[in-house]
């Protein structure tokens, strides 16, 4: 079982590019003392609320070249909780062969998710995914982490991703990424993404659990940066805490127990300026 903390394919990337970078990546907040595993401000550290889940389902994350490298960039979520979960940097000019393996093995069933309007003369879309393997090949989700504009152009100039299947997700959902500008309210951020992605495939569960650890992230951030105590009784909260019971970290938060409803007919003993 990954255990939070764990060093996943994000991690490795951004060890990795900040290895190779020749002056240091400043973002704002750059001079945060930071958790290092989560990003967040040392005070708002969610890593102790980490879900492990465990799905049919992979994730393959091509990310723009500083995506890895920004405390916002929300696919390293993904791969917090999702043990099988792959990134790479994208590269205009020559495809990483890791990734040319990962596409060609068996038990995958590559999907890039992407909207349908883009796609080319020919290319297969699909609107569905099963909820259990077929022919024995699990789906592989590729999802760009990058901005729209990015993405773009990213799906277009990537040789490896011609013809390859599109999945393109019919959500009506607003996005609730607060964190970064988006020119359009429907466009989701990754990690909403790749929740919208396991409900398709049958994981509700897990993608409400994974809408979740993303609640945590966001709030966390929001709160360190406004330097306000971060919320900590949400039902969120108390689904992961659930979860984390469930699955035996012995070491899992508590959530505070939700209140009880009052009774019916109880005398009201608020005054006016506690309403």
């Amino acid at each position: 079982m990954k255990q939070p903390g764990e060093q996943h394919a994000v991690h490795q990337l951004r060890r990795k590019m900040i290895e190779k970078s020749t002056r240091p990546f400043l973002a704002r907040g750059s001079l945060m003392k930071r958790c290092e595993h989560c990003l967040l401000a040392r005070q708002a550290c969610i890593c102790s609320w980490q879900p492990t889940l465990s799905t049919t389902v992979g994730m393959c994350l091509i990310m723009h070249s500083l995506e890895p490298l920004k405390p916002t960039n929300t696919g390293r979520l993904i791969a917090d909780c999702l043990a099988e979960t792959h990134a790479f940097v994208w590269s205009r000019t020559e495809t990483d062969p890791h990734l040319e393996q990962l596409l060609a093995d068996p038990q995958w069933q590559p999907y890039i998710v992407f909207p349908a309007e883009y796609a080319q003369p020919g290319q297969t879309v699909v609107q569905e995914l099963a909820s259990r393997p077929t022919q024995g090949k699990r789906p592989l989700l590729i999802i760009l982490d990058a901005t729209w504009t990015q993405a773009r152009k990213m799906f277009r100039k990537s040789p490896c991703l011609a013809g390859l299947p599109i999945l393109s997700l019919r959500t009506e959902q607003l996005s609730r990424y607060r964190l970064r500008r988006s020119c359009r309210e429907e466009h989701l951020c990754t990690v909403e993404v790749a929740a919208a992605c396991l409900a398709l495939a049958g994981d509700e569960a897990d993608a409400q659990l994974l809408g979740d650890y993303f609640d945590l992230f966001t709030e966390a951030y929001l709160a360190s940066r406004a330097n306000r105590p971060v919320e900590s009784d949400t039902p969120a909260h108390r689904r992961l805490a659930a979860h984390l019971e469930r699955a035996g970290f012995s070491d899992a938060p508590q959530a505070p127990a939700a209140p009880e409803p009052e009774a019916a007919g109880a005398p009201d003993t608020k005054g006016p300026t506690e309403r």
